[in-house]
């Protein structure tokens, strides 16, 4: 399964839920499958998604918004490890991070990551974080309906194949209106 292919999905299962995306590639495919409100693209900001979710997550714990999600590669998270432990000790029961893990850094030429020699999923368990996982279309589709259902944290270990999707554009847009974007649309939820 391809970035892309898991991006689909994961759209269309999360079409009610405030969605917190990591940069480059991954916020480029998401915006050409689906560009909606609930996406706040965290563009040039690599290895924040865990923790700008993990603090929403935390902000809207008595709100009616049912979970929060940051869709996450394994890149960045190597990046930015410490949202595991981070996670694992405020246990933000709202929060639900996907990996999409390709073992790529898919915005520089597929370079490696150290993930294809760490179980990062095994790293967020011992963490404290409920983990699932998927490497196709349908197990990803039940994996994520689980996730949605347990109170987290949860990590959902997604493995990829490298490779970005052709012919996607990049997202130009202005920052500042999409973080006002975002916020406009939880504002109108919580």
């Amino acid at each position: 399964m391809r970035r892309v292919e898991a991006l689909e999905i994961l759209a269309d299962a999360t079409a009610d839920l405030p969605v917190v995306v990591t940069c480059a590639a991954t916020s480029r495919e998401l915006a050409a499958v689906a560009d909606r409100p609930n996406h706040l693209y965290l563009l040039d900001a690599m290895g924040l998604a865990g923790s700008v979710a993990t603090g929403l997550a935390l902000a809207v714990a008595d709100a009616p918004v049912e979970r929060v999600v940051a869709i996450e590669g394994d890149g960045s998270l190597l990046m930015n490890p410490n949202v595991l432990p981070t996670g694992g000790h405020l246990r933000p029961r709202k929060l639900l991070m996907v990996l999409l893990d390709n073992a790529v850094y898919g915005s520089t030429a597929d370079l490696p990551t150290y993930a294809a020699g760490l179980d990062l999923g095994g790293v967020a368990a011992a963490c404290g974080w409920a983990v699932r996982r998927a490497d196709d279309p349908g197990t990803l589709r039940r994996a994520f309906a689980e996730a949605r259902a347990a109170d987290g944290p949860v990590l959902l270990h997604v493995r990829i194949a490298p490779g970005n999707a052709p012919d996607v554009p990049r997202l130009l847009e202005d920052p500042v209106v999409l973080g006002r974007r975002f916020r406009d649309w939880l504002a109108e939820r919580a």
